[in-house]
């Protein structure tokens, strides 16, 4: 296959980096742009690369020559006069008699072609268009694809007003048979987004290839700036698809969206006010951000297809609108149960996708080259959680939505919402107290099991804190195990008015308990439920052969006998202000109202939290939250 580089652009938004140089020489890194590209094509065994080029082009010819020290053939053509992105194809079609590669010397790339040419010849497709999501959808070429990728639509900007769309953009990579060269015209400058595309939809078999990976055009200087960091940093290598991906699954309702119940209209789609802000934080690491979500209101008839296509459209738009994409959708459209007069029965089936099943994301793991075990599930009922086990993800409840309220199943990791959530995996600031428990753990003589205690007020992230570490220390092959203290407080029905906190955790059981658990017993107590609509659960605790064992709990530093068998002891702080903050959600979560949130804080600042602030002087290790 050969590789055709249009590089013969000026660069006139690059102002003065381009007085001497053509665009695609500017040196990216001490590189010419244009080498990173023939590195590519080189690195996929391309046969030949034919650079079209015009503006100042001795400096292109005279830098890459014949290609020989680039091991790779290289040939040129002059374009005389400016042709467009098309004009300079046709010119050299007696050159393109197999199927061949089109890159623009403006873009910066790095892709597993191998996966775009298999692709190509499996649809059979005379051009495959690479396309991909982008953070400013709203001034872009975007096209529109089926679920076979054929291209059913193609919208140049500018877009209607009023427009919902799926945010599928023209990414300007191209495979092309050697047939499309009839349907353009020798010697008329012409644009393949705004002027070919359109004209061959429906005409010839186009398809669109949808990558996540690293395409970028460095027309501006703030695009190149970002370029540069991005391949410093190594961004642009480790987003193609040769290199394992990591992803950040998300339900729909309920974790993006308010969860209006079986939503089937186009106008009940409403994002929460933080959706955009978190998914544009995902959209900056190296996570893809994949919509995994259950919609039997296809299985119910409320809805079809192609309705709900339009409900993700006005989703991906106002993402787009505020610069935040979703890198794939997936949705399952099928419900097992059967038998109503009003469904549709093409879709009543017990099907591999919808969760609990982990179908969509297995999927999507196939597909993006995903490490399921590096990637987190977010979601706010018992199938999310079940499905990214399943899966064998990293797992994360929310509060809104369903928020987890009725469910059997703990999460990993819970949170009020999906803005804190993000913040959490963006951040990753838990690892650098992790590596100081580890280091002091090492010194500690090898008297397994080794009891690290995790205590401070509720809210403040103790029961994170000890899941981040026990996978840490699962890491670093260390077996490791939970207590949760939580689940010795007595049922509020049991409580005695204005005893502190030290009572409501049954300080002399519990301190019992923990002691018969770590020699080796087995202790079993029905665990406290933190939310009413829970349904009571039997617990049991037994330390067999673990190397650490986490204790944590508002407890787990204020009594002594629990102090005297903590090896390490940690205090998560929290200032008043962020406690109240974060127990107003928490309580507005089990249903209470304002009233009575500030009745209940103002009952137990004295009598709870208070009292807990002060154990940070027992800490060993005091970790501040945020």
């Amino acid at each position: 296959m050969k590789a055709v580089i249009l590089a013969g652009g000026k660069g006139t938004r690059l102002k003065e980096l381009t007085v001497d140089i053509p665009k695609p020489m500017i040196p990216v890194n001490n590189k010419p742009l244009l080498q990173y590209q023939i590195e590519l094509c080189r690195q996929y065994g391309l046969e030949e690369v034919i650079l079209i080029v015009n503006h100042l082009k001795d400096t292109i010819v005279d830098y890459f020559g014949n290609g020989e020290k680039f091991g790779i053939k290289i040939s040129y053509y002059l374009e005389e006069k400016p042709l467009g992105t098309v004009g300079g194809i046709k010119e050299i079609e007696e050159q393109l008699t197999e199927d061949f590669l089109v890159l623009y010397g403006d873009v910066m790339l790095d892709m597993d072609l191998e996966r775009l040419f298999a692709f190509h010849r499996k649809k059979n497709s005379e051009a495959t268009l690479v396309v991909h999501p982008n953070d400013h959808p709203y001034d872009s070429d975007l096209v529109e694809i089926d679920e076979e990728k054929q291209i059913i639509k193609v919208l140049p900007k500018p877009h209607p007003k009023g427009l919902w769309y799926h945010n599928m953009v023209n990414a300007a990579v191209y495979v092309f048979s050697p047939s499309i060269l009839k349907e353009l015209e020798k010697g008329k400058k012409a644009d393949f987004g705004k002027d070919i595309f359109p004209s061959l939809q429906g005409k010839i078999r186009m398809y669109g290839y949808n990558t996540p990976e690293y395409i970028k055009d460095m027309g501006t200087l703030d695009r190149l700036e970002q370029v540069e960091k991005d391949i410093i940093s190594g961004k642009v290598a480790r987003r193609s698809l040769k290199n394992k991906q990591k992803a950040i699954f998300l339900d729909r309702d309920g974790v993006i969206n308010p969860d209006k119940d079986l939503i089937h209209k186009t106008e009940d789609m409403e994002l929460y006010p933080f959706t955009a802000e978190a998914i544009k934080k995902i959209n900056q690491t190296d996570y893809l951000a994949i919509v995994v979500t259950n919609q039997s209101v296809v299985a119910r008839n409320l809805i079809t297809i192609k309705g709900l296509g339009d409900i993700h459209k006005k989703m991906e738009t106002l993402l787009g609108n505020q610069r935040a994409k979703l890198d794939d959708i997936y949705y399952c459209p099928h419900h097992p149960d059967k038998g109503y007069p009003e469904e549709n029965p093409v879709y009543k089936i017990d099907c591999d996708c919808r969760k609990p099943k982990p179908g969509m994301l297995l999927k999507a793991a196939e597909k993006y080259n995903i490490d399921l075990k590096t990637s987190f599930m977010i979601g706010d009922s018992e199938r999310d959680i079940r499905a990214g086990r399943a899966a064998g993800c990293k797992t994360i409840g929310v509060m809104t939505g369903k928020g987890l309220k009725n469910s059997s199943v703990k999460p990993d990791y819970f949170f009020a919402n999906l803005k804190e959530t993000v913040n959490f995996i963006a951040t990753d600031s838990l690892k650098k107290d992790a590596e100081i428990a580890l280091n002091k753990l090492h010194t500690i003589p090898h008297k397994p099991p080794i009891i690290i205690s995790i205590g401070g007020n509720t809210r403040s992230g103790k029961s994170t804190l000890a899941s981040y570490l026990k996978m840490f220390l699962n890491d670093q092959k260390l077996q490791a195990s939970i207590i949760h203290l939580d689940d010795w407080i007595l049922p509020k029905d049991q409580r005695k008015k204005e005893i502190n906190v030290f009572h409501n955790f049954q300080s002399k059981k519990l301190v019992s308990d923990i002691k018969r658990i770590i020699k080796g017993e087995t202790v079993e107590l029905e665990a406290y439920i933190n939310h009413p609509a829970q349904s009571p659960r039997n617990i049991s605790y037994t330390v067999d052969k673990e190397d650490v064992v986490i204790v944590e709990g508002v407890v787990a530093l204020s009594l002594e006998e629990l102090r005297e068998i903590s090896d390490i002891k940690i205090f998560l702080s929290i200032e008043e202000g962020l406690l109240k903050e974060k127990i107003e959600l928490f309580y507005q979560w089990k249903g209470y109202d304002n009233e009575a949130i500030e009745a209940l804080w103002q009952q137990r600042k004295p009598n709870e939290y208070d009292l807990i602030a002060r154990d940070k002087q027992w800490a060993d290790l005091i970790i501040q939250s945020y």
